[in-house]
């Protein structure tokens, strides 16, 4: 049986108004044992700067507690983008992001794939991606967070959406052993890969094992979808209410790729937390039982 410390289970939390003074309350009312946080606007390219007396009071008290603590980057990032200014800013946010992360003891910053925005622009997308993912991956201290890149719904030219697209993605930075994975299943259920058939939580993760390594999955985001397999729309439900349903996220308990990973869930949820910490609490009875 499979215990918290080997799959800590936790929700992404609000941390506006402090990370200390809203996200703990938040985590502890969720039975959270991880959790997920953005430390800037998530639909702005504003930097803030954060609050060192907060910052301080919430990496005290997770390292106390044995959290691990995820920062998520603003969704505007895209270094795929034919716009200059767009990944001027993209570098910018993912760097701030770095450094936020540091400073509260995160282990890695999530950020989306991106997208060439245009059909005919990927092999550029990609040549854009290496000059300037590279050197921010080289830049990241040996004590610092990775950055993890989460495939997207697909759509829009996205430069990984199915796992295999990875492949191309990681070879654009040399296989860079900063480069993490976080999967979403609302996002690689939109993509394609049919989490709901039989096997199909377990052919999904040996995609990504066959694709990048096994040893690259750094973190889940389990949620349920709104919408049929493939539909490319990224619409999250409550777990188990939605197409993919609960019991397909037990096998993420069972895959070697998981052991060991944190799983966040970014499902709806009151300001109370009811909503996540009953969805933390199917997957603890599903980790339980694995």
């Amino acid at each position: 049986m499979a215990s918290s410390a080997h799959h800590p289970i936790g929700a992404h939390v609000p941390a506006s108004g402090g990370l200390a003074k809203r996200a703990l309350p938040y985590v502890e009312r969720a039975g959270a044992t991880t959790l997920q946080v953005f430390v800037s606007n998530p639909r702005g390219w504003a930097l803030a700067a954060g609050n060192p007396a907060q910052d301080e009071a919430f990496r005290a008290h997770c390292d106390a507690a044995g959290l691990p603590v995820f920062i998520h980057a603003t969704f505007l990032v895209n270094l795929g983008s034919p716009t200059e200014a767009t990944v001027e800013r993209s570098v910018a946010s993912l760097a701030h992001a770095a450094e936020r992360a540091r400073a509260v003891g995160a282990r890695g910053v999530v950020f989306h794939a991106g997208s060439a925005v245009a059909g005919t622009r990927r092999e550029e997308a990609m040549s854009q991606l290496r000059e300037h993912l590279l050197p921010l991956l080289d830049s990241l201290p040996d004590d610092g967070p990775d950055l993890l890149v989460e495939p997207t719904a697909g759509g829009g030219f996205a430069l990984a959406a199915r796992l295999e697209d990875l492949g191309p993605y990681f070879a654009a930075v040399d296989g860079h052993p900063r480069l993490g994975v976080c999967l979403d299943t609302c996002h690689v259920w939109a993509a394609g890969h049919d989490l709901a058939a039989p096997g199909g939580m377990k052919t999904t993760l040996d995609t990504l094992v066959a694709t990048v390594g096994e040893d690259r999955l750094k973190l889940v985001h389990a949620n349920d979808s709104k919408d049929t397999v493939g539909s490319l729309r990224d619409r999250h439900e409550t777990l188990g209410a939605g197409q993919i349903g609960l019991d397909a996220f037990a096998d993420l308990f069972t895959h070697p790729a998981s052991r060991g990973v944190p799983i966040v869930v970014e499902t709806p949820s009151g300001d109370d937390g009811a909503g996540h910490a009953a969805d933390i609490a199917a997957l603890a009875t599903l980790r339980d039982g694995s």
